[in-house]
């Protein structure tokens, strides 16, 4: 059976293009000029999805969004480069949105993607199958702050804007990346990411712009580098903020001129990827102390879409563990009893959602198959407030010991976990080996 969509547009015109257009793809259409008069036709037809005017002669979209947003998926038309429109509308619970003029083949797939979406919803796969259809996965939520998040992926996401993402570690920025690729022109490609702090710059150099043969010792071959790779697709340069001078030099010039070369190479190569950039530190503070380039820094943050931590938004917690608990547990499905919720969301999760993946996956190790995740199965989740220090010296420290005795109990809750210290610290893992470097730790001192 056809599926149908409601246009609901006073511009008699645009509405009966609209729907010769929508039925050119195999679509059936009924088109209404006012709110009133839709209605009227939703007394006697079902429809699969509504595209919506934002402002009509009786309502606006953000009026009509509140009644309807749980009943039927619904694209909302604004006016040309009005991204307050469009943000608005995803905030108050639209599925999608389009701008006029609508481009034909961004109108196709906006319109399948909406109702895909909503046919998984209505079988009761949405999460499994999302996690199927997208790369990494699903942005799951529930907060007004990620919905903020989620309208700005959607605004900035079909542009060739550079972007810059901030927020502390385990958030998901590394999903908001891949969403903001998925929304683009260039989601035919894979995206390409390369992590700032896991590599030591000299690598780290080679991987981005890729080496010629001789270039150095061990180059016995030409290697491409991610750049090249990333051609027609998007970069992801996750970390931006743990990059030495000289290779922020030379991606400064990447951005600015589109060419670069490969390390022992004399051609210059033209760059299309688009850049979108991520980091846990603060680079806007970093630039004004000359610790990071302020023209990086200006190039990269165009456009910011800052990720909230998971304590800030616990209404995210519940769906995000049903998520998780669905993903793990897809062939013998397990619930969340009431008393693990209860823990979970009381929890600040300094490690924020990474870290409750991790619980949950321990917990469901614990559970017995086909058992429920309970609270004595999240027994590792500390109880206290997670913040809590004291730091005791016999005179008045300097900072240099308030820092080292910080890191040592940090250290010492978490096991010696490097990652989950850096993680509540809101630095890289690689500033960790720095400091217990620095400060000559050992497993005693990291009280293991």
């Amino acid at each position: 059976m056809k599926k149908t969509l409601l246009i609901v547009d006073d511009d008699a015109v645009f509405n009966s293009l609209l729907r010769r257009q929508i039925e050119a793809m195999g679509l059936n259409t009924r088109g209404a000029g006012s709110w009133a008069e839709a209605q009227g036709l939703l007394a006697e037809i079902e429809p699969n999805a509504i595209i919506l005017d934002f402002k009509l002669p009786d309502r606006t979209a953000g009026e009509i969004l509140g009644e309807i947003r749980n009943q039927y998926p619904v694209i909302v038309l604004t006016g040309y480069g009005s991204i307050p429109n469009a943000v608005s509308a995803i905030r108050e619970g639209a599925a999608d949105f389009l701008t006029k003029p609508v481009n034909i083949d961004e109108l196709e797939l906006t319109v399948r993607r909406v109702l895909e979406n909503a046919e998984l919803r209505e079988s009761n796969r949405f999460y499994r199958d999302q996690l199927a259809s997208y790369r990494p996965g699903p942005l799951v939520f529930d907060s007004a702050a990620m919905r903020d998040v989620q309208a700005m992926i959607h605004a900035v996401g079909p542009t060739d804007t550079t972007v810059l993402i901030l927020g502390e570690s385990g958030t998901g920025k590394e999903m908001v990346a891949q969403a903001i690729h998925e929304r683009s022109p260039r989601a035919h490609r894979e995206l390409v990411a390369i992590d700032g702090s896991g590599l030591q710059e000299s690598l780290f150099e080679s991987e981005l712009f890729g080496h010629e043969r001789g270039a150095f010792t061990g180059a016995d071959r030409l290697k491409r580098g991610l750049i090249e790779e990333a051609g027609g697709s998007t970069l992801f340069l996750d970390e931006i903020g743990d990059i030495g001078p000289a290779i922020q030099a030379k991606l400064l010039r990447v951005m600015e001129t589109n060419t670069f070369r490969r390390l022992g190479g004399n051609k210059t190569f033209t760059a299309d990827a688009r850049f979108v950039a991520a980091t846990n530190r603060d680079i806007a503070e970093m630039s004004r102390a000359g610790n990071f380039r302020s023209d990086l820094y200006f190039r990269l943050s165009r456009f910011v879409i800052t990720v909230p931590p998971l304590r800030e938004r616990r209404e995210d917690i519940e769906p995000l563990a049903r998520h998780f608990l669905g993903l793990l547990t897809r062939t013998s499905p397990m619930a969340l009893a009431p008393d693990a919720l209860k823990l979970l969301v009381a929890c600040d999760w300094p490690g924020n959602v990474r870290e409750l993946r991790n619980a949950i996956e321990r917990a469901v190790i614990l559970a017995r198959p086909g058992d429920q995740v309970r609270a004595e199965h999240l027994a590792f989740i500390p109880r206290d407030h997670p913040g809590e220090f004291v730091l005791r010296f016999g005179q008045e420290p300097n900072l240099e010991q308030i820092e080292r005795e910080y890191l040592r109990q940090v250290m010492a809750k978490y096991g010696g976990n490097r990652q989950k210290t850096a993680a509540v610290l809101g630095i890289s893992e690689r500033h960790i080996y720095r400091l217990i470097e620095k400060y000559g730790f050992g497993e005693r001192d990291a009280g293991l």
